[in-house]
């Protein structure tokens, strides 16, 4: 049976006319061409030219390490891009909502409020889980999308993925599942559910294990019709060519990304070792991420006497069941032995 993805979007979008760039309306590389067509400074240096408005050969190449097609796949000036223009391009701002789970990522509730859209929040569970029953009984007609994190953030913990399956297969809108720190995880991506379900969209970043948070770079990946549409409505240029050429580096370096994965995931677990042993560390939520979520007796004090040594961590105290936790990425060796050594001579 067909799918049809214009009951996701909103009517208005899908009769807008794109704005076509001079890059688009000639078809060509440009290699061999005197190029009069974009006014752009024609002295030649890395950035005088415009860059490919669709990224066809970055698509191709991460395409082919990801396994999908190129046009199941959307780039965007970060993931945060991509949470926009989903939000933009799927709901009515008055109409409709998205569902969140807090404790959860921040920029979804942040983007839809910008758009006029509607928050709905299901609390995880106290075990930071996700309460299936509950996120289908209060989705109805205007819940447009759903936003999953996992592993995720604040609380670094995977979610059964049974549990996310369920959600698909119910949920009357988009489900995001939002897999930025995939690289650590236990689990395996939910991109190969891409062919069975259409209500589908993942995204992933090269901000996270890839180390190019500077960058900007972030992957939606999705049915052939919402890519089709998110690059109708996305801007021009929206991938600047200094990303793209590090980028292009970056995919030829996954043994040494590899490398550094399986060092960050032995660190963490040291880090969890070393926190047992600190009295006013309460409890360390267990991790599949590049990061720890801990409990202390006061995480604000914790907070400052950290920031007195040198160390800055994050305090997520003002999140859903989080009071007096502290979230703290995983460093190099050295900038772990350092924080170690902080905690103790806190005791």
């Amino acid at each position: 049976m067909k799918f049809d993805y214009t009951k996701y979007i909103r009517p208005y979008l899908l009769t807008l006319s794109p704005y076509q760039s001079a890059r688009q309306e000639f078809e060509g590389d440009g290699s061999s061409m005197i190029l009069l067509d974009a006014n752009e400074n024609p002295f030649e240096s890395t950035t005088n030219r415009y860059p490919d408005p669709m990224q066809m050969e970055l698509k191709q190449e991460i395409a082919a390490w990801k396994g999908v097609e190129h046009n199941q796949l959307y780039l965007s000036n970060g993931s945060d891009e991509f949470i926009s223009q989903v939000i933009m391009g799927c709901c009515e701002p008055g109409t409709d909502y998205i569902m969140i789970l807090p404790p959860t990522f921040g920029m979804y509730q942040v983007a839809a409020l910008t758009y006029g859209v509607g928050v709905q929040e299901v609390p995880l569970t106290d075990t930071f889980q996700l309460d299936v029953t509950s996120i289908l009984e209060r989705a109805d007609q205007t819940s447009k999308i759903i936003f999953i994190p996992t592993p995720n953030n604040p609380t670094a913990n995977n979610f059964d993925l049974d549990a996310i399956e369920q959600i698909i297969q119910n949920f009357p809108g988009l489900v995001v599942v939002d897999e930025a720190y995939v690289e650590f995880s236990s689990n395996p991506s939910v991109i190969s559910w891409l062919s069975k379900y259409p209500n589908l969209m993942v995204c992933q970043t090269f901000s996270k294990a890839q180390g190019m948070a500077g960058a900007r770079l972030g992957m939606a990946f999705a049915h052939p019709d919402f890519i089709t549409f998110f690059n109708r409505i996305k801007a021009p240029y929206n991938i600047n060519s200094l990303t793209i050429n590090a980028v292009l580096k970056r995919l030829k370096e996954q043994d040494k990304i590899k490398s550094q994965v399986e060092l960050m995931l032995a660190e963490r677990h040291r880090l969890e070792e070393a926190f047992a042993a600190i009295p006013f560390i309460q409890k360390c939520f267990p991790s599949d991420a590049n990061f720890v979520l801990i409990k202390v007796d006061d995480s604000s004090l914790l907070y400052k006497q950290l920031i007195e040594k040198g160390i800055v961590v994050r305090n997520p105290s003002k999140n859903y069941n989080c009071k007096n936790t502290l979230r703290i990425s995983v460093g190099t060796p050295d900038e772990n032995n350092s924080l170690i050594e902080a905690l103790h001579s806190l005791k």
